[in-house]
Formats: C-alpha cells, structure tokens, sequence
C-alpha cells in the first residue's frame, strides 16, 4: 500500500563541492534514516543491506548516545561485512549529531569512503546513516546526507502523520512500518494516509511490514532511483 511515488524534488539534490572526491569521482550517496525509537529504523537498515549488497558498494553508520546497539544488531544479523559497518557514540541528543553538529557522522562517513577507496576495493556507492532513536522533529543535516527517510511505526498510534513535525514532513520519504500490527493496535492505514497526503502533499510514502514477501522492497526500489539520479547527475 502507497501513495503516488512522482514529486518534483525525486531527483539528486544541487551538487555541491563535497559531491566530488579529491580523485576526481563522484563520492557515494548518503541517506540518512531517522524516527521514533521502536520504529523499525535498524531492522529497515539490515533489510536496505541485504536487499542491495549485491548491486551496490555500500557501508552503514550507526548512532547511538552511549551505546554501540545498532551496529551490534546488523553485525550479529551479517548484514554487511564488518569492515563496512561503524559506530559513533554521540554521547548527547540524537538531533545534535545528525542536523547541528554533525562533525562525528561526517568523519566517519569519509573515513569510509577514504579506506575502501584506498583498499583498492573501489569507491562506495551509498552509506546510509541510522540516527539514534529521536522524535517528530528531527531532520538530517543536508551538509550530512544527501537524502533522508523517516520511519514510524502503526503501533505509534495512527495520528502520528496528522501532527505532522519536520520528520513528517519534510523527509524525502515517509516509511509507515510495522503495517502487519495495524488490526491488533487499532490503527487505521487508511486513515494515516490521507493524513500523510494531506501532510506531506506530492512527497512520498510508503507502507511496509518487514515481515510480509514484499517487504522492503519499495524503499529498496527508490534507493536504487535514488541512486540512479546521484549517478547520472
């Protein structure tokens, strides 16, 4: 289930100077991945890895406030290699590491770049960046990623698109998860999108449950075009 897919701003956001590598290639796409703690960020995260590790050079960077947790799951889960998966400590709000002072998450999404690019393993293609557990108002840094989606889950309660908040919003992509829980928590999908159309306008979101045969599959899918526009830019 999902709203129409087609807005204006589906292709790679303005090229800066950081979209090139001092080699002179094009450095790897950034998505950053924020919402609610108990979304679903990081089960989204390891179903994003296995659905694109064959197709796409790609690393992951987790953040937690005092805690390796995240990186821990998609490491026990061997979602990627562990060379490609790294840790930052933020060791205060979530909002602060990822849209003010972003100078951690940045380190060590080049460093990443830096090492694979030296290894001769080739440059990355896409380094998703999960923020720790944050709120409706949490927003990434654009000097961080070059997209974001945000994640909240049904059993939040199905107003959450109705208040709205910068997450909401303005994201790139608004992810509903957890749809399979819809019939046991009350929640009424039909509801949470036209609540979302009415929020977010021609933005799009998508409705998943990790647990159906579709799966991830949608957010797979405007990765790749994602991917694709950031290429051909």
């Amino acid at each position: 289930m999902h709203l129409d897919h087609s807005h204006a701003s589906d292709g790679p956001a303005a090229l800066s100077a950081d979209a090139v590598r001092p080699d002179g290639r094009r450095r790897a796409l950034r998505i950053g991945l924020g919402g609610p703690v108990g979304s679903g960020k990081t089960a989204t995260v390891a179903a994003l890895c296995r659905a694109l590790r064959d197709e796409l050079s790609l690393a992951v960077v987790t953040n937690d406030i005092y805690t390796r947790e995240d990186a821990a799951f998609l490491l026990r889960e061997a979602v990627l290699p562990p060379e490609r998966i790294m840790a930052v400590e933020t060791g205060a709000c979530p909002h602060t590491a990822i849209r003010d002072d972003i100078s951690a998450n940045l380190e060590a999404v080049e460093d990443l770049e830096t090492v694979f690019a030296h290894e001769g393993v080739g440059p990355l293609d896409l380094v998703l960046v999960e923020s720790g557990g944050d709120n409706l108002t949490a927003t990434f840094s654009r000097g961080l990623v070059d997209a974001q989606l945000f994640v909240i889950d049904v059993a939040g309660g199905d107003d959450i698109p109705r208040k709205g908040g910068p997450g909401v919003t303005t994201a790139d992509l608004l992810v509903v998860n957890k749809t399979d829980l819809a019939p046991y928590v009350g929640s009424d999908l039909q509801r949470m999108a036209r609540d979302a159309k009415e929020q977010r306008a021609e933005l799009p979101v998508v409705f998943q449950s990790l647990r159906s045969p579709a799966g991830v599959s949608e957010v797979a899918a405007w990765v790749r075009e994602r991917h694709a526009a950031w290429t051909a830019a």
